[in-house]
């Protein structure tokens, strides 16, 4: 299996086809109320990185702000170029990009990384460079926005297999905890074939990220425990939402 699990994954149709259902109304609420906080001005300038079919990111152009969504796979930022047309957005542009790599230097106000959107290298070195990169990205006063799991509440709680049926397709679902990583073995049965595929996300609990983050020159200046900006909880809460700024 490739080593970066994701080449393969995200630019198959199947993943796609598994995440169809994915709760818009839940991402828009969630982006409301982080621009609300964040007391976001019109036409600020905003990087949504590793931003998949872009549902972040055009909601963030909807709201008059100027956005720019990247990501490695091409048939992800393929399908938002489509979406982006489809809703007349022109405030909005899409790239294929490594976030490991800074896109363009000291160009935001805001930089977001939402959805579990990191944690996807095996090297720990290659999951600093993505938060060394989302600095890099920044303005001497812009926000980062971190938006991942809470390890703590998750990994008791995995459920370790799972079948789901969707247009036609069995997806044979499998999930571990093997002390560094949460894993999710995913087999789909399409007609005569089978194929196996694999998410992999490094297991950060807060302490790590904390470590992490300042390690990069980067400080919290907020926590959030869910997608309406309540209190974080390790024992509770499903996410852990981190708002940092670059150390003076």
């Amino acid at each position: 299996m490739n080593k970066d699990w994701f080449v393969d994954w995200f630019n198959t149709t199947y993943y796609h086809t598994l995440y169809q259902h994915r709760d818009e109304g839940e991402a828009c609420r969630f982006i409301d109320n982080l621009c609300a906080y964040l007391e976001i001005k019109k036409n600020a300038k905003i990087l949504d990185l590793a931003c998949g079919k872009g549902r972040h990111a055009i909601h963030l152009a909807k709201k008059g702000f100027q956005t720019t969504g990247v990501d490695l796979a091409e048939k992800s930022i393929q399908i938002a170029q489509e979406n982006a047309l489809e809703t007349k957005v022109d405030n909005t542009r899409f790239d294929i990009h490594d976030i490991r790599e800074t896109y363009t230097e000291k160009s935001f106000d805001y930089v977001f990384n939402l959805f579990t959107s990191f944690g996807y290298f095996e090297d720990p070195k290659e999951n600093l460079k993505v938060l060394a990169a989302a600095s890099g990205n920044l303005k001497s006063k812009g926000v980062f926005v971190l938006d991942f799991l809470n390890v703590q509440k998750i990994i008791p709680n995995l459920i370790p297999k799972e079948t789901k049926y969707l247009d036609g397709i069995r997806f044979d679902i499998e999930r571990k905890y093997n002390g560094k990583h949460i894993i999710k073995d995913i087999a789909v049965h399409d007609q005569n074939r089978t194929l196996n595929f694999q998410e992999r996300v490094a297991a950060f609990d807060i302490h790590a990220l904390l470590e992490m983050t300042s390690e990069v020159g980067l400080k919290v200046v907020d926590l959030f425990g869910d997608y309406d900006l309540n209190e974080f909880d390790s024992e509770k809460s499903e996410r852990l939402i981190l708002v940092m700024k670059i150390k003076n």
